[in-house]
C-alpha cells in the first residue's frame, strides 16, 4: 500500500514531518528529486563534519608555515625595551670592555697610557695657568701628527707577515698612508685650530680602519684604541677651545684700551 509505505520511508530516511499521502503524480516525482538532492547534500555535509572532527596531523612543513605566518603578522619593531634591559645591556658592554682592557698586555697598556700624557698635559697646564702658549700648542700638534703617522704605519706591520690574516694588497697598504697625509697637512696650517681639526679627522679615520677593516685585532687592542682616541680628540679640542678663549680675552682687552 503506497499510503503506508511513504510515511515509513519518511521516518526512516528524512525524519521530517511531511504529509506525503497527498502528493501524487507529477508532484510526487518532483518531490522525490528534491528529497534525493537534499539527502545527498546532507550526507556530504555529514562526511565533511566527520572529517573536520578528526584530529589534524600537521606535518613539519605546515607547522613551519604557521610559525612563519605568526612571525610576519607580529610587529617586533614596535616592542620597546624596558629601561632595565637597556641598562643591563649597557652595563654588560662596559663591563666587558673594562675586562678586555685589564686583560691587555701590561707593556701595551702602560705605554699607551703614557703616550697620552703629552696630549693631556698641554691643555691642562694652560688651563691651570690661565694663559695660552702658542709654542706649547704647536708642540702638541706636532706630537699628534707623529702619533697619527704611527697609527697609520701599524697596518703595514700587520699585513706584511706571511701568516697574517690581512693581505698586503692595495686596500691595506694604501689606507695606511692616509693618516700620515692628514698629519702632514696639519703641520702646514698656521692656525692651531685648523691643525687640531685635521688631526681629529685623521684619528677618526685611523680608528675606523682598526675597528672595521681589520676585525682580527684582539678585543683588548680595540678597546685600548677607542680609549686612546677619545682622550687625544678631547685634548686637541680643549687646546683649540683655550686658543679661542684667549683670543676673545685679548680682543676685549684691546677694545677697552682703545676706548
Amino acid at each position: 500500500d503506497k499510503a503506508d509505505m511513504f510515511p515509513l520511508i519518511q521516518r526512516c530516511c528524512f525524519h521530517a514531518p511531511f504529509k506525503l499521502q497527498k502528493l501524487t503524480g507529477p508532484r510526487l516525482l518532483l518531490y522525490g528529486k528534491m528529497t534525493t538532492t537534499c539527502s545527498s547534500l546532507g550526507l556530504r555535509l555529514r562526511r565533511d563534519v566527520c572529517l573536520l572532527s578528526r584530529p589534524l596531523s600537521l606535518n613539519p612543513a605546515s607547522v613551519y608555515a604557521t610559525k612563519l605566518q605568526a612571525f610576519h603578522t607580529s610587529l617586533p619593531f614596535f616592542k620597546k625595551k624596558t629601561p632595565k634591559e637597556s641598562e643591563t645591556k649597557d652595563s654588560g658592554i662596559l663591563q666587558r670592555s673594562l675586562t678586555a682592557l685589564k686583560d691587555s698586555p701590561k707593556p701595551a697598556l702602560y705605554l699607551s697610557l703614557a703616550g697620552l700624557i703629552p696630549f693631556v698635559s698641554v691643555p691642562l697646564s694652560m688651563a691651570v695657568q690661565g694663559t695660552y702658549y702658542p709654542e706649547v700648542a704647536f708642540a702638541q700638534i706636532t706630537y699628534g701628527a707623529v702619533t697619527v703617522s704611527f697609527l697609520g704605519g701599524m697596518r703595514w706591520g700587520f699585513a706584511l707577515p706571511e701568516n697574517s690574516p690581512a693581505k698586503p694588497d692595495w686596500l691595506n697598504l694604501a689606507n695606511s698612508t692616509v693618516p700620515p697625509l692628514f698629519a702632514w697637512q696639519a703641520l702646514l696650517f698656521k692656525d692651531v685650530t685648523h691643525s687640531a681639526i685635521m688631526l681629529v679627522i685623521a684619528l677618526g679615520i685611523a680608528l675606523h680602519y682598526d675597528l672595521s677593516l681589520l676585525p682580527t685585532y684582539p678585543r683588548w687592542f680595540k678597546v685600548l684604541r677607542v680609549v686612546g682616541t677619545v682622550v687625544m680628540v678631547l685634548s686637541l679640542l680643549a687646546t683649540a677651545a683655550l686658543k679661542t678663549i684667549s683670543e676673545e680675552q685679548l680682543g676685549n682687552s684691546r677694545n677697552k684700551w682703545q676706548n
